[in-house]
């Protein structure tokens, strides 16, 4: 790619303001001007897909020379193809989204000083901040519901499709802003299905006595309390068939399912109609079912059958964008793809790769920004950033401009 093809001003909204208090990390400051389209913010969800395990940059969207494990010289494991971008390449196992490039960037000189903790890591690309022993910082998940809410009626804010933690919470803003979460797409929610042998008559019953209780309840102004009160009313809501319909996703064209794939791919499908139904940040986690059986963390053996996991990748995410813009919902709608980090050039001694956190891809899609198929650059072996370095603050400030977020604002505890 050639740097000169875009401008800082046209892509990051990197932290030309003060710091964000506590909720969002202190922004580097930039001699550049925010480019007033962005900072205006067009979309208004944020589809974000997480790659647990750390996804290899040099092996998807940040391809270099091929390598050989076997004489351990450093280099991509794999081919790379052209894309609709002129100048910007991918690894062969990405010809779907490789079409789709001039809709897509990937930020290609992303970085932070973890190198060895999953842990760290994933804390610091959900968050921003280094872990704390005083605070629990919120999550971008919950920040996003906590300024911009849901987008519709009788829809939550913030859904998890994976597994929860507190790295992917709300911290010191409280469970109003926390997460619904399912694990299993043909199922939905855990926590909102009703079980066997309660009917509606006497779910109906409950709820009377639940109301009966809370008008004979003192007054309280504990705010965890509140907070409480604000949660299970919400809960009954979103219980209800209405919103309980959107998982249903037997209900979408047989094809369709099919394009997107397998369960990976029906979560992304899932995202899509939660999104229509008026939830602002989802998180796609890739998590279950590795069709590798180990995950993105390709250490020695691993990465024999890492370009499944890509492969399928490609077709989710691909089909994801593609069906968005069939229903000109993608401008509207900001694609997110991160990872914990990304790897090293060379092998290790089983010839897979280790991590590395001091260069690595993340990537967006949609969301009405001036996409170029790729920002900064690394290395001839994609070891070390040579241009336009991210941080994670600048790349968090980046997805809050384009949601409409003001990220000078200052958040704080209680």
């Amino acid at each position: 790619m050639n740097p000169s093809q875009t401008t800082r001003r046209h892509f990051l909204a990197a932290g030309v303001a003060a710091g964000c208090g506590l909720a969002l990390p202190r922004l580097a400051s930039t001699d550049d001007k925010l480019n007033a389209n962005l900072l205006k913010g067009q979309a208004e969800h944020v589809i974000s897909i997480w790659l647990g395990g750390g996804m290899g940059q040099i092996d998807t969207f940040d391809p270099k020379r091929k390598g050989d494990p076997k004489k351990k010289l450093a280099g991509s494991y794999y081919d790379s193809i052209e894309t609709a971008v002129p100048g910007v390449r991918v690894c062969e196992h990405l010809p779907q989204l490789a079409g789709l490039m001039d809709r897509v960037t990937a930020v290609r000189s992303v970085h932070h000083e973890v190198i060895d903790e999953h842990a760290a890591a994933t804390n610091r690309m959900h968050t921003g901040r280094p872990i704390s022993g005083t605070v629990t910082y919120p999550s971008l998940g919950s920040i996003v519901a906590h300024e911009r809410g849901a987008a519709g009626d009788g829809a939550p804010p913030y859904v998890l499709i994976g597994y929860p933690n507190v790295t992917r919470g709300p911290g010191f803003l409280g469970t109003r802003d926390s997460y619904l979460y399912l694990t299993d797409t043909n199922q939905g929610p855990a926590g909102l299905t009703r079980p066997d042998g309660i009917t509606p008559r006497s779910q109906s019953r409950r709820e009377e006595l639940l109301a009966v209780l809370k008008r004979n309840a003192d007054p309280t102004t504990d705010q965890r309390l509140l907070d409480y009160d604000a949660a299970i009313e919400q809960s009954l809501k979103l219980s209800g068939p209405e919103f309980m319909r959107v998982f249903q996703l037997d209900r979408e064209p047989a094809d369709l399912r099919n394009r997107y794939g397998g369960e990976f791919g029906q979560r992304c499908l899932l995202s899509r109609r939660l999104i229509e139904r008026g939830v602002r940040f989802i998180e796609v986690s890739h998590n279950l079912n590795f069709l590798n059986g180990i995950g993105w963390d390709v250490h020695n053996e691993g990465i024999l059958n890492q370009h499944k996991l890509i492969q399928e990748l490609d077709t989710a995410v691909a089909t994801l964008i593609t069906d968005l813009e069939a229903k000109r919902m993608l401008d509207k709608t900001l694609i997110v793809v991160t990872t914990e980090f990304g790897r090293p050039p060379e092998f290790d001694s089983g010839g897979g790769r280790g991590h590395q956190g001091t260069a690595f891809s993340c990537v967006l899609a949609g969301g009405g920004l001036s996409h170029r198929g790729a920002w900064g650059e690394t290395d001839e072996i994609a070891k070390k950033i040579v241009s336009n370095p991210v941080s994670v603050p600048d790349f968090f400030a980046t997805i809050c401009a384009a949601v409409g977020i003001d990220y000078h604002k200052n958040l704080y505890d209680g």
